[in-house]
């Protein structure tokens, strides 16, 4: 699997980036033995709290994609975001239309490694973390990274999105 085409996007991205996990090595996207496609399931497999999870969820907004990574702790108030962005919905993005802007498949998008670069919002939840882990562009990558380095890689705006 770290030779999937998206784990290696992801993992060149990181690279590009100079990105740290909380120890301040270089962040290192990992293969579990299983896809993990919910919060839950990964917290599981990593032995920490799902909120600690960076879930990426992509919306449309008038044609365009929104990357929303919200903590594996919270649902993403839809209604709030759109009001806080001034447009009139978020719609959740069809699996074709995330494949489309992302390249990578629901349940596995890594928050970088994109063909081009998508508008992001990171969940101001995270920040309470020393060490959060996001997806690495398929269901059984992961890579650990904190809160200032997500945020500064993906060139997010924080956000409460809960």
């Amino acid at each position: 699997m770290l030779s999937h085409p998206n784990v290696i996007a992801v993992q060149h991205a990181l690279d590009a980036a100079d990105a740290r996990d909380h120890t301040g090595a270089g962040c290192r996207v990992i293969v579990l033995d299983d896809g993990v496609h919910t919060a839950a399931a990964a917290a599981a497999a990593l032995g920490v709290e799902a909120a600690q999870i960076a879930n990426s969820l992509i919306f449309e907004v008038d044609g365009e994609p929104l990357l929303v990574l919200t903590s594996g702790g919270h649902r993403v108030d839809t209604a709030k975001v759109a009001a806080d962005l001034g447009v009139a919905k978020l719609r959740r993005a069809t699996p074709e239309f995330v494949r489309e802007h992302t390249g990578q498949v629901i349940g596995g998008v890594a928050p970088l490694g994109h063909p081009k670069p998508v508008r992001t919002l990171i969940d101001t939840a995270l920040a309470g973390y020393g060490e959060i882990w996001a997806a690495g562009g398929v269901p059984q990558a992961v890579f650990p990274i904190t809160y200032p380095e997500l945020l500064r890689v993906t060139s997010a705006t924080p956000a409460e999105v809960a």
